[in-house]
């Protein structure tokens, strides 16, 4: 089994400019052919680190691929850098100088000396045409191991490796006849850790496939990876999301890049329910989540944000007597708000939130992070006391509410289909 590592060069990735997106292609890529990532890395344009991090890389690896520093000006040094390091002499290739030349004719481009740079490639090396650039690719082949040097553009960087890298990595007999695949099961209403103690054995225990949680906010992604034939893989995958889904219920609200909005606003569709808003610490971001499905004027009627005490008598009817009573954080404002959204609207369910998204407006007995939220439907109404604390801060607090505003209607959806 080949093992690879991922090297991005560029000072830009160091300060936060770009996004290592080329390197989550790659990955992707690479586990398709079988061929495992074992490290990604990331370097400055300095030519001694540049050195270090890939002989490092041949040091533990087979197949190391890089993306940029292949441009013709001083910093693009990729090449020329691991090259000497290699000890290999740097060579004009009349094919890629001839490739270099025909980009610039094509687009009517004057050429500078610096264009020159772009062929001069390793002793024994192959050129990887470039049909969307100027730089063309290269692979070098050295001590038993492979080097594949791509651009950092991600048009021309894809490209090269569908057309010209992975049949090369093929017929080198370094992709495999198994493949290496990923399934997501997301799940909410269960932290990171309550998740992690239900199927801790399940992650101590396999090594095909390997089981692993990534907390995201308001919700735990559980990543189950299978290595092998595609039908072995497929077996593996489909048994291992059998067995958590036995562990976690209901939590497991969607498999892939399905985002919870999205179930929600299809399940309320599916059973052609329609559904009223009223929000306050929320501020219509329940709204504008259910919202983002295609077609959401079938199930969503429309909101109301009503933050004062007076929006919330005037646009919902909440009694004065109940807000002054209770105050407008409370599980009884939060019913009235709910049931008079339904109510007014005429619609099937009725949805609140109230709460202290913060900083400022808590008291010791409504601390931030306070949230009550209620689903009113024809069976009752359901009020939720939610506290979230003040580390989420302002935004974490209303987006957390959110989250937890659709798990009820999700919930809620679930059990009218039993």
């Amino acid at each position: 089994m080949a093992c690879a590592e991922i090297v991005s060069v560029g000072t830009e990735h160091l300060l936060g400019q770009v996004l290592h997106t080329n390197a989550t292609y790659l990955c992707t890529v690479l586990a398709d052919l079988g061929i495992a990532v074992y490290y990604r890395s990331t370097v400055g344009d300095n030519a001694r680190r540049v050195q270090d991090v890939f002989l490092h890389a041949l040091s533990r690896v087979d197949l190391v691929i890089s993306t940029g520093g292949l441009g013709p000006t001083d910093d693009d040094l990729t090449v020329a850098a691991v090259a000497e390091a290699l000890g290999l002499p740097l060579e004009v290739d009349e094919e890629a100088w001839a490739h270099v030349q025909a980009f610039f004719r094509r687009r009517n481009r004057p050429m500078t000396g610096q264009q020159r740079k772009q062929a001069m490639l390793p002793r024994g090396a192959r050129m990887i045409p470039n049909t969307r650039g100027s730089a063309p690719g290269v692979i070098v082949e050295h001590g038993g191991k492979t080097l594949v040097f791509l651009p950092g553009v991600p048009r021309e960087m894809r490209g090269m490796m569908e057309d010209h890298v992975v049949p090369y990595l093929r017929a080198r007999g370094l992709a495999g006849g198994e493949v290496i695949r990923s399934r997501i099961l997301r799940v909410t209403g269960l932290g990171e850790s309550a998740v992690e103690d239900r199927v801790r054995d399940l992650m101590r225990a396999g090594l095909n496939p390997t089981i692993a949680p990534y907390a995201h906010t308001g919700e735990c992604h559980l990543r189950v990876t299978a290595r092998g034939t595609e039908p072995e893989v497929e077996r593996l995958l489909v048994e291992a999301e059998a067995v958590l889904r036995e562990r976690l219920g209901d939590a497991v609200y969607a498999v892939g890049e399905t985002p919870l909005e999205e179930v929600v606003a299809r399940a309320l569709a599916a059973h052609r329910l329609s559904i009223a808003l009223a929000e306050s610490c929320t501020a219509g971001l329940v709204a504008r989540r259910l919202a983002r499905t295609p077609g959401a004027s079938t199930y969503l009627d429309g909101g109301i944000v009503a933050y004062s005490n007076e929006a919330k008598r005037r646009w919902l009817r909440v009694p004065g007597e109940l807000l002054e009573r209770h105050g407008a954080v409370s599980a009884e404002v939060a019913r009235a708000m709910a049931e008079s959204a339904r109510a007014q609207a005429r619609t099937d369910l009725g949805l609140a939130t109230t709460g202290i998204a913060g900083p400022g407006g808590a008291t010791p007995e409504k601390p931030v992070g306070l949230v009550f939220i209620a689903l009113a439907h024809a069976g009752g109404t359901d009020v939720h006391e939610m506290r979230y604390g003040t580390e989420p801060g302002r935004e974490g607090v209303q987006y957390l509410a959110s989250q937890t505003a659709l798990d009820l209607i999700r919930l809620h959806l679930l059990r009218l289909g039993r």
